[in-house]
């Protein structure tokens, strides 16, 4: 996991020392102070210099998995993005099933999508 913000390291560290709730943060925090990186995901208003809040997952070998972007002053759910990753790296080693909305964590119950599943989810999901 990286966090990539315009906010130069100073500003990083001063979060991770002074606001609790990142105390125990161990990823890379980069910076980004020409938006270039915030230009390449799609995420920087050129008007306002800001970067919108985007979240993107990628697996291993490069490809995107799941993308989400909130507006400036809308945080993330970490306990969302941590089941979108919990989620994605269950369905590597189970492509032929889908994970629902409610899932957690493996060995939740999960779907297999087909046909006959078309219409009848929330019926598969009382199982």
């Amino acid at each position: 996991m990286i966090t990539v913000s315009r906010d130069t390291k100073f500003v990083h560290l001063a979060w991770q020392r002074d606001e609790k709730a990142l105390a125990n943060v161990r990823y890379p925090m980069g910076s980004d102070p020409t938006g270039a990186v915030c230009r390449l995901f799609g995420v920087l208003d050129e008007k306002s210099g800001l970067a919108l809040r985007g979240t993107y997952i990628i697996s291993p070998k490069g490809v995107l998995m799941n993308s989400e972007m909130n507006f400036f002053n809308l945080g993330r759910n970490i306990e969302e993005l941590l089941r979108k990753v919990r989620g994605n790296i269950h369905l590597a080693g189970h492509p032929a099933e889908g994970v629902p909305a409610q899932w957690k964590r493996s060995g939740d119950l999960t779907l297999k999508p087909s046909a006959k599943m078309v219409g009848k989810v929330s019926e598969a999901m009382k199982k």
